[in-house]
């Protein structure tokens, strides 16, 4: 009889255990899972903040540069299909088509002294250059938050728990093509 106590009492501390660590797996998944939740929000609140600025520094420059209605064009396109993506991947992309047409935009500005030198298109200028740099470090850190996550929904033991509890794998924020990987230039020296 006293055995038989022992040995139940084993088996209810092996399943508390048991249940401690499933729940502790659980609770690591849900943190890593917001996490990576988080940090694709602020790259969000960094690119509306571009999408915000870029119709400024449009219409400040249109007033100079009356001759370059195609290059307004494919920055509004640009946008409007930045703004309208609906996931990780289709963001990547679109955000790599802005930013070539912003490069392009800023290219096509080294033609106008005139704007280079009015203070509005400056600090707007000054504005966007600092919205790339966050837009940067957001997207490193979004990354290095998947990489965090997917590393755990896919490593032993944790990857049981997160599938049958339905952890997905997340998608990394990538650039598609080499032009893409070119920062826009911004720099009027």
């Amino acid at each position: 009889m006293a055995g038989a106590l022992i040995a139940l009492l084993i088996f209810a501390g092996l399943i508390v255990v048991l249940a401690l660590f499933v729940i502790g797996i659980y609770n690591a998944l849900v943190r890593l899972r917001n996490q990576v939740d988080n940090a694709w929000s602020q790259i969000d609140v960094q690119l509306k903040r571009r999408h915000d600025l870029i119709p400024n520094l449009v219409e400040t420059a249109k007033g100079y540069m009356k001759h370059e209605r195609e290059t307004f064009e494919a920055i509004t396109q640009a946008r409007s299909q930045a703004m309208g993506a609906k996931n990780v991947a289709e963001t990547a992309k679109a955000e790599g088509q802005l930013a070539d047409a912003l490069s392009k935009f800023m290219l096509v500005v080294e033609n106008y002294p005139d704007l280079k030198a009015n203070q509005n298109f400056l600090a707007l200028q000054e504005e966007l250059t600092s919205t790339e740099n966050k837009i940067a470090f957001s997207r490193q850190n979004y990354n290095d938050q998947v990489l965090f996550y997917n590393n755990k929904i896919q490593m032993f033991p944790s990857n049981i728990i997160a599938g049958m509890l339905s952890f997905t794998k997340r998608d990394f924020f990538e650039v598609e093509s080499e032009a893409e990987r070119q920062a826009p230039k911004v720099s009027f020296s």
